[in-house]
């Protein structure tokens, strides 16, 4: 399959690139800074402005798939007025940089996955949800809202969409969770506010098998939670992470504390959701690591 991705350079691109090359899948990644060519037949890159599609367009007469992963990290920089709009213009620019060349196209792919968040259901209590529940009305859920609809029109066209709903993507090499284990490391590791808010995560090799599992399924279609099948409690999650890394789980952080040194973005940390991925689960796929502690287990193991 010829696949073009989108935001490929970043955290979740590294490590899809790679699983869908060993699928014997083709993918050219549009990036603002393409690298020095190579010879890995498997890989091209395509320079864009991550706004239109203008260079690249033409391309998708010979694209039978998108991947869509282009987005400011949310996590990067604090929240302040102009960082929250980078990060909403960043998702909605590329996504109608798609709508265009899909439009402009004589040649429709048969299928885009477009990437969403967890963050789509808001803050919630307890209760488990599954991809029916309604969205929230937080920044983050309006985000994801606004991230979802910047490509919807492709299905006027024909196309097949799926939604991709990622949860807390663990990895030891980018994303969030260096930065959760940094604490752990120099032994001052504990439950962070309440602690009992819900963390929905998925080990970023689950994540990637997961998204070439929709990729090649014909019939999926609509919105997929990407999380484990068992989100745990931040504090459940901090003493496995303890335990894993063999490392003491005592000194807390409170709630106010981080609200004052991350401001709106402690939102990440301390409030939660119980998603499931029942839709990804009713259509075959089986997890490499279903529990918190088997995913832990693995990412402590050395290099």
């Amino acid at each position: 399959m010829e696949i073009l991705i989108t935001g490929g350079t970043g955290f979740i691109g590294r490590f899809l690139i790679p699983e869908l090359a060993r699928g014997g899948h083709h993918v050219t990644v549009l990036t603002r800074r393409p690298p020095a060519p190579s010879s890995d037949g498997a890989v091209d890159w395509l320079a864009w402005d991550a706004e239109t599609a203008a260079g690249w367009g033409t391309h998708l007469e010979q694209t039978d798939a998108i991947i869509n992963l282009a987005g400011e990290n949310i996590g990067a920089r604090r929240w302040t007025a102009g960082q929250k709009q980078r990060i909403l213009d960043s998702r909605m620019k590329a996504g109608q940089a798609i709508v265009e060349a899909v439009e402009r196209s004589a040649h429709k792919p048969a299928v885009l996955l477009q990437s969403s968040a967890v963050g789509y259901y808001g803050a919630l209590d307890e209760r488990a949800v599954n991809e029916e529940a309604p969205p929230g009305k937080d920044y983050l859920a309006q985000v994801a809202v606004a991230w979802e609809e910047s490509t919807r029109a492709v299905e006027t066209q024909g196309v097949r969409r799926i939604r991709l709903r990622s949860g807390l993507v663990l990895a030891r090499q980018g994303g969030s969770f260096p930065r959760m284990l940094l604490p752990f490391q120099l032994f001052a590791g504990g439950p962070l506010g309440r602690g009992n808010q819900y963390w929905s995560w998925i080990h970023v090799l689950d994540e990637v098998r997961a998204i070439r599992f929709l990729l090649e399924h014909p019939q999926a279609e609509g919105a997929y939670n990407l999380t484990g099948p068992e989100p745990v409690p931040m504090r459940h999650f901090g003493r496995a992470l303890a335990r894993a890394f063999h490392r003491p789980y005592w000194l807390p952080a409170p709630a106010w504390a981080l609200q004052v040194l991350l401001g709106e973005m402690s939102l990440l940390v301390l409030e939660g959701q119980r998603v499931l991925p029942e839709r990804l689960l009713a259509l075959g796929f089986a997890f490499h690591f279903p529990s918190i502690e088997e995913a832990l287990a693995d990412l402590a193991r050395p290099n």
